[in-house]
Parts: structure tokens; sequence; C-alpha cells
């Protein structure tokens, strides 16, 4: 994309889809937007739109329906099929999701040396938005160019002060946060203990996920 500055090291992305959506009444995988929008693949290609490869989408409910839906999407034929990875433990909580993604990022013969996670409830997710999380974006904070993403990285976005996302989670934290995993928590406390750097991010989007439709 015109006037974007690739990472210096390569940052995967992670769409975290696993989940039945009880409250939605529905798997999230499965939505399609009133547009006719997948927000399954919306999420996929906007990560990879900013820059991040390979991109993991990690299914659990409705996760045949899903990779059906997510292969039929007319995704651009310049962006790589994603890697497409099964929680088999979905019903756990998000931590499943999240431990299925990092264990599949880790065997990666890519190598990243982060991770840039969102959920595929936030169907407004900006492309400049992951840009300026992953160091990519030339209007970002000067304290966050592409030289700074490392295995040490730990970011996560705000908007108006609110957490939510992307959060980059550099390699290595990966052994560490799989290890803490439990429940339905995520990485939060996990960031929470290990002075996540907040990104303000309010300027490009609002940030909302959708819980009911």
């Amino acid at each position: 994309m015109a006037g974007m500055t690739p990472p210096a090291q390569q940052v995967a992305g992670l769409v975290l889809a696993a989940g039945a959506g009880s409250r939605y009444g529905m798997p999230k995988a499965l939505v399609v937007a009133k547009d006719g929008r997948s927000w399954l693949a919306g999420a996929a290609h906007t990560l990879a739109a900013a820059g991040c490869s390979p991109v993991i989408v990690v299914l659990g409910a409705g996760a045949d329906k899903a990779t059906a839906l997510l292969r039929s999407s007319g995704l651009d034929a310049a962006t790589p099929a994603p890697v497409i990875v099964r929680a088999e433990d979905w019903a756990d909580g998000v931590s499943a999701s999240l431990r299925a993604g990092l264990l599949a990022a880790t065997s990666l013969l890519s190598h990243p040396v982060a991770v840039a996670v969102v959920p595929v409830d936030v169907p407004g997710l900006a492309e400049a938005t992951v840009r300026r999380l992953i160091g990519a974006a030339p209007d970002g904070p000067a304290a966050l160019g592409p030289a700074d993403i490392g295995p040490a990285t730990l970011r996560q976005a705000r908007f108006g002060g609110r957490p939510g996302h992307p959060v980059v989670i550099g390699r290595a934290h990966w052994g560490d946060l799989v290890a803490s995993l439990a429940g339905d928590a995520g990485a939060r406390p996990y960031l929470l203990a290990h002075d996540v750097v907040r990104v303000e991010c309010g300027d490009l989007e609002s940030g909302a996920d959708v819980d009911t439709p």
C-alpha cells in the first residue's frame, strides 16, 4: 500500500474466531454484515493489508462453515490464504483460542518476531490501526518506529484510554503467556503484569467490539 513502510521484522497476524458467540446468538466467525462482508474475512484481510504475514485464523464453533465462508469470501487475489487452525478445546474460553494461535505461530517456518492479535468481533478494525501497532505507519508515534518491533515487544491499542485491539506480542513472551492462559481471561492478566506499552489509536477509529446483534 502506498505510503506504508514495512516493519523491519516480520509480524504475523492472528484472528481469534473460535467462540460460540452466545450473547450474539451464533458464532461470530459466521457473521456476514448487511453489506455482505464477512467479519472473519474482513479481519484477515485487514491484518494482511497492514503488513502482517502470514495471518493465522483460529476456529472452533462452526469451524466447517467458517472455513467454507473464509475460502469463498473473495479475499484479494494478492492476499495469501490465511493459515487455518482449529482449537478443539474452544469451549474452555478465549484462552484456548489464543493458546492454539500462539502455538501455531511458534511452528511457522517464517519465524515471525511478533504476532498482532485481534478478535473477530471488531468489524471496524482499521488498517491504519494495525500499522501503527506494528510500527509500519509513517504517522504513528515517533517512539514506535519499525526498528522497535522485536521479540520483547508488548503493545496494546487504546481508544480514548480504553484498552482494545490489536495486541502485539513479541516472540519472547509466547511461551510464558501460553503457560499462564486459563479460562476466558485471555492475555489481559499477562499484559497487566508485564508493563504492556499502550498505544493510543482513538484518532483512527472507535475500536468497538460487537457482542450483540
